[in-house]
């Protein structure tokens, strides 16, 4: 079979963050409940997702893979 299109790949996940540049945070909606984990550049305050939160158990993965002991939450 020959591909006349090849398929884009979404470019892989960003690992790690840069304490100096960027502050880990939750965000919560207000209204769904919906919490994402990312991060937030300090100095655009634009927010990078990376993780959906659904229970402490991906709470716990989030810090354990960037080696956070706290992540504040937003609204």
């Amino acid at each position: 079979m020959i591909r006349l299109f090849s398929k884009k790949r979404p470019p892989a996940p960003e690992r790690g963050f840069d304490p100096e540049a960027e502050k880990p945070v939750v965000r919560a909606s207000v209204c769904t409940g919906e919490k994402v984990a990312g991060f937030r550049d300090l100095r655009t305050g634009r927010f990078r997702e990376v993780m959906l939160i659904r229970d402490r158990k991906d709470l716990d993965a989030f810090m354990k893979e960037y080696g956070l002991d706290m992540v504040p939450t937003e609204y």
